[in-house]
């Protein structure tokens, strides 16, 4: 067997040493599931920042998927942040356990969640955990929660590309990647980096979402860019990617969120997202 090069970079996209490291497939290191879960497709949201809505849309794009018939799940992997129970009204609820096994929470609609706010007494308890801790208990979420029958698994990931996000990248199958951002300039230059990252780690991108593109005048319908002239279309180009959805600011997202009913929102707005998802099955 090869020895890994003194001069590793642990980063195979820039490295040029010959080593046993560059020998494995990235399938090599993928941990297995629970022998009664089945998830068919493992979609990760991503964004290189936080603050740019990636949970909402995590979120949407579960419940648009389960509108059109598909077993949905999110696991929430943002463990020192997590807000995906919130916004689907979890409030009380726990996850409970079977003997070695956690069980995820259901939604009114079916969609299956796990998250760290769902194990934790009160939802406000801040997680004052390391990298490693972290990563354990992403990896715990995939390998020990009975999941059953899943058709999309939506992972919501924290913001930025450090050890959590790669955690998942390298132990989670993920079929694809859908990055979320925002118009201004200073966020185009870290969905680079979150281009790159996904490029790196060898995870086909399905598209962009840029959220909070734009507002509409309640009186006369004419869109207002708030943050100015967006910068998406610039990137995309640059990457050869697709801008899958435009999401505006919309109050009625906001107060879905603060009532924890964002499945009551209209999430054909991420129609060609969810179409990009569907699209993997085939």
């Amino acid at each position: 067997m090869k020895k890994m090069s003194e001069e590793c970079t642990h980063d195979c996209s820039t490295c040029s040493a010959n080593c046993g490291s560059r020998e494995r497939k990235r399938e090599d290191f993928w941990e297995k599931t629970h022998e009664d879960t089945h998830v068919k497709k493992v979609i990760a949201v991503l964004s290189g920042k936080g603050g740019v809505g990636k949970s909402m849309v995590s979120s949407l794009l579960a419940v648009e998927l389960n509108r059109r018939g598909h077993k949905t799940a999110v696991l929430d992997s943002d463990i020192l942040g997590p807000s995906i129970p919130r916004l689907f009204g979890m409030k009380k609820e726990r996850a409970t356990g079977r003997g070695d096994l956690l069980v995820p929470v259901e939604s009114k609609t079916g969609v299956k969640v796990m998250s760290v706010n769902l194990l934790l007494e009160e939802e406000t308890t801040p997680v004052l955990w390391r990298g490693p801790v972290v990563s354990g208990v992403i990896t715990q979420f995939w390998t020990q929660t009975d999941w059953g029958d899943v058709d999309f698994m939506v992972v919501d990931m924290p913001p930025g590309t450090g050890d959590v996000a790669l955690t998942v990248m390298q132990s989670i199958p993920v079929d694809g990647i859908i990055i979320v951002t925002s118009p201004q300039e200073l966020v185009s230059v870290i969905v680079e980096k979150a281009t790159r990252m996904a490029e790196a780690v060898g995870v086909p991108i399905l598209g962009i979402v840029e959220n909070m593109s734009y507002m509409e005048c309640p009186d006369c319908g004419k869109r207002i860019e708030v943050f100015g002239e967006s910068h998406t279309d610039e990137v995309a180009f640059r990457h050869d990617l697709e801008i899958l959805d435009k999401l505006p600011f919309n109050p009625k997202f906001a107060k879905a969120a603060d009532d924890g009913a964002v499945e009551l929102c209209d999430s054909d707005m991420l129609k060609l997202s969810a179409d990009a998802a569907e699209n993997l099955l085939k």
